[in-house]
């Protein structure tokens, strides 16, 4: 008997668990998503204005310099090796 009735209890709290997370989980998940997204806000504020130049609006281009080629097709790569079928 003592069996059944703890079966019973293990049930009746499985069930009412289940009852309270599927009313509580969206506004749990709604939650967790706003403090993310400030989260990332605050963040990403903060990196564009540690980054920024100063002066500059934002959108504007700018290049530094020029980039360097490097010509690699002078340089000899190795010696070249006819191969012959033997029959």
């Amino acid at each position: 008997m003592v069996v059944l009735k703890t079966l019973l209890i293990l049930l009746l709290v499985y069930y009412l668990l289940k009852m309270l997370f599927r009313l509580f989980a969206p506004k749990l998940f709604s939650y967790a998503a706003k403090k993310t997204e400030a989260h990332f806000k605050e963040n990403f504020e903060k990196f564009t204005n540690e980054h920024a130049p100063k002066g500059e609006q934002v959108g504007d281009v700018i290049i530094d310099k020029k980039p360097t080629r490097k010509n690699n097709s002078s340089k000899k790569v190795g010696d070249y090796i006819d191969f012959e079928e033997i029959d």
